[in-house]
């Protein structure tokens, strides 16, 4: 666990812990001598010795007292280590996901995510304070003890130096039993969270199809697993934990045995088997107390292991001379790229001049979003090329690349804050009039302006207070707040009306450098030119009269959408027809 949690730290920040370890290791072994010193104190006291007796339990008092101020320091630098790994451990975790892939974070990397730096973390802060002690005395006082038992009695030394590769043997097992059933159990609890958040954020969904008494069974599932996997833990456990406590219990008895055989053969004194008889028991006590929080190490230990794997996964390279683009146009140059050895896109080339639209469309699961990720570089190809400006995104600074580009997707996610701060997420630094300004162009002041909290409203976790339309909205403001070069819509527009689609198309109706995925016949005919996207490959490629003369795939997409636009939705409430308008 030790190794797991100074990799966890990092390179530059162990000191501290290093230093606590040091602390904890002196401590121990000064408890180690202290209980030692009790042998010649009794043997002076069993022979009336009384002077020798007197000068051995001053000796006992001073290393008493030093045990006494090196305990109460460990246990402050523990408390003060917990706190600042806890700073510490968010620092890093924050520090390296900014400089992970943004396709790196899937659904479940999300819920990973956010268990590690909530409930693990808080697992793991507790080391240092609460469970190092405990573990560095097991191992450090039981030695101390051992080693200087050979200077009274040999033999007894060496039974109990026997001993103690069979308690760790022990102590191993009995923990590795836990150990891989806080793994299933860690699982089956993120499943659990993920799905109790999905209840909450569903109840729309499952109110409008009645499903509000008769549960909800992803939900009930996984809740029920969670419950058999820690069954399974505590099931598991208990085997270690009473296997564990019987060798100790085992191995003080071969002890005791031994010492009342060689008392009884002569070979040792009744002062001397008393003496070491209660140093045995001060042997086997810090082995108990491991036994005890034994368990919770191995949870802390698993914690740990997960965070390493977060710390571990690869950055995208980054470039160690950057270049600058010439322009803000976007190539993408024979470009395959696969998902978990799922192709998507094979061999895709399509330029975007700057300051022209692009639409791109296609068939669901034909690769269009996965077009745009590549440009804002969410992944790297497989092979191939995206550049901007004549430039590799690979070899341009990330913040440059980010800085050129503006991106709305479907899904928006709005934080927890007022609209107006949820729009100036696209220039922090923006004024407030400025702030309004992209609000108007996206319609966002008509929102305000029915809401009673105004440009203050609470717009609730991923803006659950606002409707789907009212969410694009924003998240369309913020693009035109920062006001990027390059512009990318997927299906952005989607969840709103006619009339204001068209208002915010005028809004975006610049010199940027706009790419487009849309389904409405509207976008896609106002394109300077239009991709078809067809099983990973561009298909077709041009104007939307040029692609209506060819026949092809598009002509069929734009006959299919417009006769179904010309169908309207008639009857009454108790009868429903198709009729054509």
């Amino acid at each position: 666990m030790i190794r797991q949690l100074i990799a966890a730290l990092g390179a530059g920040n162990t000191r501290p812990l290093r230093l606590l370890l040091f602390g904890l290791g002196l401590t121990a072994v000064l408890q180690g001598v202290a209980f030692v010193l009790l042998v010649p104190v009794l043997r002076a006291l069993f022979a009336a010795d009384y002077p020798a007796a007197w000068r051995w339990f001053g000796v006992l008092a001073v290393v008493t007292i030093a045990y006494a101020v090196a305990q109460y320091r460990a246990q402050l630098a523990g408390y003060a280590s917990g706190a600042a790994l806890s700073r510490q451990l968010h620092e890093r975790l924050g520090d390296h996901l900014v400089r992970l892939p943004l396709g790196w974070f899937t659904g479940a990397r999300v819920g990973q995510v956010s268990r590690l730096a909530g409930q693990n973390v808080l697992e793991i802060i507790g080391v240092p304070a609460h469970l190092l002690q405990p573990l560095v005395t097991a191992l450090v006082t039981p030695a101390t003890v051992v080693v200087l038992m050979f200077s009274f009695d040999w033999r007894l030394a060496l039974a109990a130096l026997i001993a103690a590769p069979v308690l760790v043997g022990a102590y191993r097992w009995s923990g590795s039993l836990v150990q891989r059933a806080d793994l299933v159990r860690d699982e089956a609890t993120t499943e659990a969270a993920d799905r109790v958040i999905e209840f909450a954020r569903a109840q729309q969904v499952l109110r409008a199809f009645g499903r509000t008494t008769g549960g909800h069974e992803p939900l009930a599932g996984s809740l029920a697993a969670q419950h058999a996997a820690s069954r399974r833990m505590i099931l598991l456990g208990l085997p270690g934990t009473i296997g564990f406590a019987l060798v100790i219990q085992a191995a003080y008895t071969a002890i005791l045995i031994l010492g009342v055989y060689l008392a009884l053969g002569g070979s040792l004194g009744a002062a001397e088997l008393l003496a070491l008889l209660v140093l045995a028991t001060r042997f086997v006590e810090p082995i108990m107390a491991a036994s005890d929080i034994g368990g919770a190490a191995r949870v802390a230990r698993n914690a740990l292991i997960r965070i390493n794997e977060v710390l571990a996964a690869e950055p995208l390279p980054t470039p160690d001379d950057p270049k600058t683009p010439s322009d803000n146009g976007i190539e993408l140059d024979s470009v395959r790229f696969a998902y978990r050895d799922r192709p998507v896109l094979d061999g895709v080339s399509l330029r975007i001049p700057p300051g022209s639209m692009t639409a791109l469309v296609g068939a669901s699961g034909s690769g269009k979003t996965t077009v745009t990720k590549l440009i804002a570089r969410f992944h790297d190809v497989d092979a191939g090329a995206v550049r901007i400006g004549g430039v590799d995104v690979r070899e341009l600074d990330q913040d440059e690349l980010m800085a050129r580009m503006s991106l709305v997707f479907q899904d928006v996610y709005l934080f927890n804050d007022t609209i107006m701060e949820n729009i100036r997420v696209g220039r922090p630094d923006a004024p407030d009039a400025d702030v309004a300004e992209a609000a108007r162009r996206a319609r966002v002041d008509e929102i305000v302006a029915r809401l009673a909290g105004g440009w203050h409203t609470m717009v609730g976790e991923g803006g659950a207070l606002l409707s789907g339309g009212e969410r694009q909205r924003v998240s369309i403001a913020r693009a035109l707040l920062k006001d990027a070069p390059i512009l990318v819509l997927d299906e952005a527009t989607a969840a709103l009306d006619w009339e204001t689609e068209a208002a915010v198309q005028d809004a975006l109706s610049t010199d940027r450098t706009l790419l487009v995925i849309a389904h409405r016949l509207s976008t896609v005919k106002a394109a300077d030119q239009i991709a078809v996207l067809d099983e990973g490959r561009i298909a077709e490629c041009g104007t939307h009269d040029e692609l209506l003369a060819a026949g092809g795939r598009y002509a069929a997409f734009w006959t299919e959408r417009s006769r179904a636009a010309q169908w309207r939705l008639t009857g009454s409430a108790t009868v429903r027809a198709w009729t054509a308008s």
